[in-house]
């Protein structure tokens, strides 16, 4: 069997490694995914000699910018500068309808069982782009779309899709809270069959010297197909 192809990475010293996480592709074993034979975090012990730890996790559908600290000092200023919110975390989405020009989603959510104690959870968005394709599905004659940049303020399981989904706007492409009606469309139409979410940019403190850093992962090219069939142009990163 062939190795699988090694990670892209955005940025390496030794303190951290971030890493371009693609899409499809669990972070490490967990009892929340299948056994699979490739985790992220594998084929990075395959590129990266010496101790890793995750710093924060993406769901297996989700891709982009991925922080994993080289040490255990490193990998806890990280787990405290995510714990007090000075982690920035910004997703690309594209999802169902129009929502407003920019907004936040303040709903508390359950862990990953999606059962219990529900804990408050806030997703900030704003609207790039949108449209309207002339495409008949269901009772409506055309279909709406918007190109959204997330900042999700909390941490919580699949928090951004979860949100979406509970207002209405579903992301393209999620098969567990999403429109198979829609994800349908996306498929048929433009051979998309990810999640359009991406995890587009992360800004942070370095962990041994306390510099402003601000990584940015380019898309794919399923999402380069999304944007060009939609006729969608990416903003510069900032």
């Amino acid at each position: 069997m062939n190795a699988p192809p090694e990670l892209d990475l955005l940025y390496v010293d030794e303190h951290l490694v971030v890493v371009d996480k693609p899409a499809g592709i669990a972070v490490h074993r967990s009892n929340l995914v299948g056994a699979d034979d490739d985790y992220v975090i594998d084929r990075l012990r395959r590129q990266i000699e010496g101790p890793l730890h995750l710093a924060h996790r993406l769901d297996r559908a989700t891709s982009g910018v991925l922080l994993v600290a080289r040490s255990v000092e490193a990998a806890a200023d990280l787990g405290r500068q995510l714990m007090d919110r000075k982690v920035d975390k910004s997703y690309l989405a594209v999802v169902r309808g129009w929502p407003a020009e920019s907004g936040t989603i303040d709903h508390p959510l359950t862990g990953a069982s999606l059962k219990g104690e529900r804990k408050p959870a806030r997703t900030n968005w704003r609207r790039l782009a949108t449209v309207e394709l002339p495409i008949e599905m269901g009772r409506y004659p055309q279909q709406r779309y918007a190109l959204l940049d997330v900042e999700p303020e909390t941490g919580r399981y699949q928090q951004i899709r979860r949100h979406f989904a509970h207002a209405s706007h579903h992301i393209v492409g999620d098969t567990t809270h999403g429109r198979g009606d829609h994800n349908r469309l996306f498929r048929m139409h433009y051979g998309v069959h990810r999640l359009l979410l991406h995890a587009w940019r992360l800004r942070f403190a370095h962990p041994a010297d306390g510099r402003a850093m601000g990584l940015s992962a380019p898309v794919d090219a399923m999402w380069i197909k999304a944007l060009a069939g939609l006729g969608w142009t990416l903003p510069a990163v900032t």
